[in-house]
């Protein structure tokens, strides 16, 4: 397994995460993603640290919070040799006070993640969504006050703008807080658009994306072609409505391409798609997720190897779609592009 730094931090993780959002299996949305229990769980996470997955990804909205404890039960006994990351701030319930991120709100979320999870520190803890309710400096000398305590090592978060990273990275730095090093956000070869400003951002402030929904929200698994319906019994048709869009023809686009090098390369079509995501800049690791051992193990077989620039270049092709504005400009016309070179996603080459 090959480790990446995360973001501009000296915190060291796996190319490949594990998701555990499968676990527990409880809730209306969270809770339909599977319904692992802690015997499943346990040998899902022997195989992860046999094949060298250290980071385990969990949220307290998950399977309502199932998913921490189930988690936490797996790896009792080996804390030392795991990364858990977990993510606090979306509506845990009704009442006024269950979501968000003020200080009583994240205070309490990380308590009560600490003791789901039976350890004594979160070694990454991320902001699950934005919170416009409250000012950023409430939110950032909370944080700082968790780390201080050592109940939180490294904070990050996931599904912010550009604009709301920014600010929290200004204000942080202004009043030295803790700067946040994680960015887990939605990116797949059939949802590009963290690349227009998220990733560039990313590269200039430290800010290591971790990748969720590699697979796009279960459509480039390989069971989906051009000219077959959707498998019966499939998560999509009860989950797709709360997954981002995707054009039937741009997905038949990709998986075109995908299906043509899975020939060449002997590889499976998520091995691909996860593949051409661990070659993309700013990308600290990919959250793999699955329901199964065999899951696991074909997800698995995305690192070892390297796609070719040629098929890095074809995939590029497929998936890529017209930038919006104010992106266009810098795309179309010689003076905005010489003031806003593009970045090169030219990948190293194969080993």
């Amino acid at each position: 397994m090959e480790y990446r730094q995360l973001g501009a931090s000296g915190l060291k993780v796996p190319a490949l995460s594990f998701g555990a959002g499968t676990f527990g299996g409880q809730g209306p949305l969270f809770g339909a993603w599977g319904a692992t229990d802690v015997r499943e769980a346990r040998r899902l996470v022997d195989i992860c640290l046999d094949a060298g997955i250290t980071m385990f990804d969990t949220a307290d909205v998950y399977s309502a919070g199932a998913s921490e404890k189930v988690l936490g039960e797996a790896v009792k006994g080996r804390r030392e040799q795991v990364i858990i990351s977990t993510k606090a701030g979306l509506p845990t319930g009704e009442g006024p006070g269950d979501a968000g991120s003020s200080r009583s709100r994240l205070i309490t979320a990380c308590e009560d993640a600490l003791r789901r999870l039976g350890t004594d520190r979160i070694d990454l803890f991320q902001l699950h969504a934005f919170d416009a309710s409250t000012p950023i400096e409430e939110v950032l000398s909370t944080l700082d006050d968790l780390v201080r305590a050592g109940k939180i090592r490294y904070v990050g978060v996931s599904n912010f703008s550009g604009w709301q990273a920014m600010k929290s990275l200004a204000i942080a730095e202004r009043y030295g807080r803790p700067r946040y090093v994680a960015h887990q956000v939605h990116y797949s070869l059939v949802g590009r658009d963290y690349e227009w400003e998220l990733m560039p951002l990313g590269l200039d402030q430290g800010l290591g994306a971790v990748v969720w929904s590699p697979l796009g929200w279960g459509r480039l698994t390989g069971r989906i072609r051009r000219g077959q319906p959707l498998p019966a019994g499939s998560r999509l048709h009860r989950t797709a409505e709360y997954g981002p869009p995707v054009d039937d023809e741009h997905l038949y686009r990709v998986v075109d391409v995908l299906e043509e090098i899975a020939q060449e390369t002997g590889k499976a079509v998520p091995q691909i798609a996860i593949n051409w995501l661990l070659q993309r800049p700013t990308v600290s690791s990919v959250i793999i997720g699955a329901r199964n051992e065999e899951q696991l193990r074909q997800n698995l077989g995305a690192v070892g190897w390297s796609l070719t620039r040629d098929q890095m270049a074809k995939l590029d092709a497929a998936s890529s779609k017209p930038a919006p504005y104010p992106y266009f400009p810098y795309e179309r016309q010689e003076g905005f592009a010489r003031l806003n070179p593009p970045v090169d996603f030219t990948p190293p080459a194969a080993a």
